[in-house]
């Protein structure tokens, strides 16, 4: 054993890579405190926290960030329509944070001067860790296992990993462990790595969690009314038998278990890492789905045009600094906080289907809604000039004729 270096926090989620980090970190001379976060993933917190114990930690803390997680990271979010590349809802990019904060929490409430995670060396989890204790902790130093020569030299692979659980008496599975790599939380389970790093290799039978084959799914439609005040879901409510859910978690459980029963939620995408590097990976969002598509209608009801332009573009901005990990930046407070403005007025119900895989809008009706039915009808000409929109088309064509001018003129010159 080697000589006493302090007291280090641990984010410990009881697999195999954390549990031989916390028995190397012994080794090493570090005295570990062992920490799981519960945002909602299928974990045995009682046989995590007695494994941790058995392995030689000093503490473990387990705590439930669930409501946390979800009001204040998943909520922005959804205010924000975040979404990375198009087509990712950011649900591990906006854990790590939440996670992360309340690691450095218990490590100056325990002074401990080092914080350790199991997050690999090519991925993006260790910037997002990292970035945020420097952000929350400055002088927390960061122990990195996968980044440390004398670490992944001795551990090159799963079954490096599973000898040194062997001889160290750390208990493994039973059965053998998916070719894949898995991480869940309430908002959604991400698969990635092993047979997934083909990007031809389609996603194998069984591998999805959290929802149904959207092809086996039931036909028969969940109609939901969501109700939106300040751009944030205050209540949902199934049309078909009056089931209401009102409190931020219930409210998330229960359109994960809508969406999840009509297979809302799946994509395959290759994305681009914020370190360099291209990765594929599988997704399952089943409820931040159906709140993507409600509030993006919500919003448009509710929401002047110019100043949608403008927050359509912090919306890629904040998708980009929460993917790659600057939560706690300050250009990224800034955008939170131009966004939440942007939400005042936003506020109403959406009514929308959820079967077969899909989410469709049904309607929408909202207090501050900026649709005025007389303006827009066919059948009414309301407070409207129609011969007003000769001037309006011709002075928008004053450019096109001059940029089409000049395009004959060089033509002409090139002949």
């Amino acid at each position: 054993m080697s000589q006493a270096k302090g007291t280090v926090v641990l984010a410990y989620s009881g697999g195999l890579d954390t549990s031989c980090i916390l028995v190397w970190l012994k080794e090493q001379g570090y005295d570990v405190i062992a920490y799981l976060a519960n945002i909602g993933q299928d974990e045995s917190f009682d046989e995590a926290r007695k494994k941790a114990l058995n392995l030689g930690a000093k503490k473990v803390f387990i705590e439930d960030m669930r409501q946390e997680f979800i009001e204040q990271f998943i909520w922005p979010a959804v205010q924000a329509n975040a979404i990375y590349e198009d087509r990712y809802l950011l649900g591990t990019s906006l854990a790590r944070p939440c996670i992360a904060r309340m690691q450095v929490e218990i490590a100056k409430r325990e002074g401990a001067k080092f914080v350790s995670h199991g997050a690999t060396g090519k991925g993006n989890d260790q910037i997002r860790f990292e970035l945020t204790c420097y952000s929350l902790y400055p002088e927390v130093q960061i122990i990195a296992p996968w980044r440390m020569p004398e670490f992944y030299n001795r551990f090159r692979g799963r079954s490096d990993l599973m000898d040194y659980a062997k001889k160290h008496g750390i208990p493994v599975p039973v059965t053998p462990k998916n070719p894949w790599s898995m991480d869940e939380n309430i908002m959604h389970i991400s698969y990635e790595a092993g047979i997934l790093e083909n990007p031809k290799n389609h996603a194998p039978a069984g591998l999805f969690m959290k929802t149904k084959d959207p092809c086996t799914s039931s036909a028969s439609p969940d109609i939901l009314e969501i109700e939106f005040k300040k751009g944030v879901p205050v209540q949902v409510t199934n049309v078909n038998d009056g089931t209401r859910h009102k409190t931020s978690l219930e409210l998330f459980i229960y359109l994960n278990e809508i969406a999840g029963k009509h297979g809302v939620g799946r994509i395959d995408i290759v994305e681009n890492r914020f370190i360099g590097m291209k990765s594929r990976g599988i997704y399952e969002t089943p409820a931040g789905t159906i709140l993507y598509h409600a509030h993006l209608d919500i919003e448009t009801f509710t929401m002047d045009r110019e100043v949608r332009k403008i927050k359509q573009q912090l919306s890629q901005r904040f998708s980009e600094q929460v993917y790659n990990g600057f939560w706690f930046s300050p250009e990224c407070e800034y955008v939170r906080g131009c966004i939440a403005k942007s939400q005042e007025l936003v506020e109403g119900k959406v009514q929308l289907s959820v079967v077969r895989g899909q989410v469709y809008i049904l309607g929408r009706e909202s207090p501050q809604s900026l649709y005025n039915e007389e303006l827009v009808s066919m059948d009414v000409q309301g407070d409207y000039e129609p011969a007003d929109a000769s001037g309006f088309i011709k002075i928008n064509s004053v450019r096109l004729k001059e940029y089409h001018r000049v395009q004959k003129k060089t033509a002409a010159q090139i002949k």
